[in-house]
């Protein structure tokens, strides 16, 4: 049995503006995104069988392990792509980053599963084919594959690094509260344009804040605080959020320079 640990890090959108619809149903994207050392790990074992079989498990009970995850098909999609003899695949997921959270809890879990087995397997694929597979799973994957600090296009898929700068943030989320990317996207087509747009560094923040009124305590506690990605998670540089009753907070954290790794 071949075995391996994959560290896989959350991410923040510093900036999110939404430039237009896309022919295929998705939203083109201008994005500046930072990966932080908040991490899920997963642990992926290989081991020789007489057909193909995929085992997940895991920490968390707000996620499916089953062909639902988005690790279950990335696994799927690795197996397609390459010439694998018949095995089990069995991934333990430790969930350390929240669900619905806007942090790209599920994406890096992806990623990092492609780039994991790619390692066990002797690395048939270069970083220009996990690019690829990424893209075709997801619209946060290739920013956890690549890590640091990337402006992304298209429908985020597009990456160009940015220098990087070291920085500390802070989290805060609505314990009870998570938003799905489809729902944000969907509140966004559905609003009507005003001024408002303008004051806030994420569009889908403003087609979703009126609906919400925890995001409202949010800022009316911290109005120099940005929600990430489709929300629910604000973050803050350079200052601390309070620990209070209803919301998980994670102080001190960091942006690193890179993305998913072993460990």
């Amino acid at each position: 049995m071949k075995q391996i640990k994959i560290q896989c890090p959350a991410k923040i959108n510093l900036n999110l503006k939404i430039i237009g619809k896309r022919d295929d149903g998705f939203h083109n994207i201008e994005s500046v995104m930072q990966t932080i050392n908040l991490y899920d790990y997963l642990t992926i074992s290989v081991e020789e069988y007489n057909k193909f079989e995929i085992n997940l498990s895991g920490n968390s009970k707000e996620i499916p392990y089953d062909e639902r995850n988005l690790v279950y098909k990335a696994v799927l999609l690795f197996i397609e792509s390459i010439n694998l003899l018949p095995c089990k695949i069995n991934v333990f997921i430790e969930k350390n980053i929240p669900v619905a959270a806007g942090l790209a809890g599920g994406s890096t879990d992806a990623a990092g599963v492609i780039f994991g087995l790619n390692k066990l397997f002797g690395e048939p694929l270069n970083l220009k084919s996990l690019h690829l597979l990424c893209a075709k799973l997801g619209s946060d994957l290739n920013m956890c594959l690549s890590g640091g600090k990337q402006k992304a296009l298209g429908r985020g898929e597009i990456l160009e690094a940015l220098p990087f700068e070291e920085f500390s943030v802070s989290l805060i989320k609505p314990v009870n509260l998570g938003i799905s990317a489809k729902d944000a996207y969907t509140k966004f087509a559905q609003k009507t344009k005003d001024v408002n747009r303008q004051m806030f560094m994420n569009d889908l923040e403003w087609a979703i804040f009126d609906d919400y009124k925890e995001l409202q305590k949010i800022k009316k506690l911290y109005p120099k605080a940005i929600m990430s990605g489709s929300g629910s998670t604000y973050f803050g540089i350079g200052f601390e959020f309070d620990e209070q009753q209803g919301f998980w907070v994670r102080n001190n954290l960091k942006s690193i320079p890179y993305g998913v790794e072993v460990v």
